[in-house]
């Protein structure tokens, strides 16, 4: 209990030391992906190279803006020219990514995102997670880092042999590095609540690692919070997203009795 306290005060301390304190951070991501394979079955060429491609769309880079209480986090746009398979189905990002504002201190967030090129404006409270605070520590780049985790039960879901989708629960424990350094209460994607920048975050599928970091910049930072799309929150967007989802299998199992090329586009 003591070293949590000195912990807290030593964070207070040093946000009252930066009230203007603003960076980029940039950050590289890696996934991996739950497709099942089975050598026995004809398709097992087919996930083979669904999983390559998956792999190299999911290596992308991001870049969180951030002041004391805001911040928008959001993916570079990379130009890349999608490769088919020999199976004729090609995986590729949408045009769009999605952007993440994040207000801290009036406990809301605000996400863009697209679906099937339609935009959607995500807004909603945060959810406070509960971290637990590790006496661990180590070096990321320059800047020392002090481990958390944090525990949760999800559910999620997989392509299977038959090109079906099957949803498992499963539990998760995802360990978080941040630095006190960088006294913000921010982190990338929707992570933050700890007493410093997490720079790194590890939930046994999704990496984000902190590559680059530019602290208060020459130019002031402007966080604008996006605008465009129709305004839904988490629950009603969920429910679109699962319809939409439903949508998307059935016209992959189609065009694999067809035998045709197709496009799956993956992404905000």
């Amino acid at each position: 209990m003591k070293k949590i306290i000195t912990i807290i005060a030593v964070a207070c301390s040093t946000f009252l030391f930066a009230q203007d304190f603003q960076g980029v951070a940039t950050y590289k991501s890696h996934r991996k992906m739950n497709i099942k394979e089975n050598d026995k079955k004809n398709n097992s060429k087919l996930h083979k190279e669904l999983l390559a491609q998956l792999k190299k769309q999911y290596q992308q880079e991001y870049t969180l803006t951030f002041s004391q209480e805001e911040s928008i986090y959001k993916r570079e746009e990379t130009l890349s020219t999608p490769v088919p398979s020999s199976s004729g189905i090609t995986i590729k990002p949408s045009g769009l990514s999605d952007v993440l504002y994040k207000n801290i201190k009036e406990n809301r967030y605000i996400k863009a995102t697209t679906i099937h090129g339609k935009p959607f404006l995500i807004k909603d409270s945060i959810q406070v997670k509960k971290w637990e605070l590790v006496n661990e520590n180590k070096k990321i780049g320059d800047y020392t880092c002090n481990k958390a985790i944090f525990k949760e039960t999800y559910k999620t879901q997989t392509i299977t042999d038959d090109g079906g989708i099957e949803t498992i629960e499963k539990e998760r424990v995802t360990v978080a590095w941040y630095t006190m350094q960088i006294p913000v209460n921010i982190g990338p994607s929707d992570y933050y609540g700890l007493p410093g920048l997490i720079l790194e975050i590890n939930d046994g599928d999704l990496v984000l690692i902190c590559s680059r970091i530019v602290i208060n910049p020459k130019d002031k930072i402007k966080i604008k919070e996006p605008r465009k799309g129709k305004e839904v929150t988490q629950k009603e967007f969920d429910e679109i997203s699962k319809k939409k989802n439903e949508e998307m299998r059935e016209l992959f199992k189609s065009s694999r009795k067809r035998g045709s090329g197709s496009t799956v586009i993956f992404g905000g």
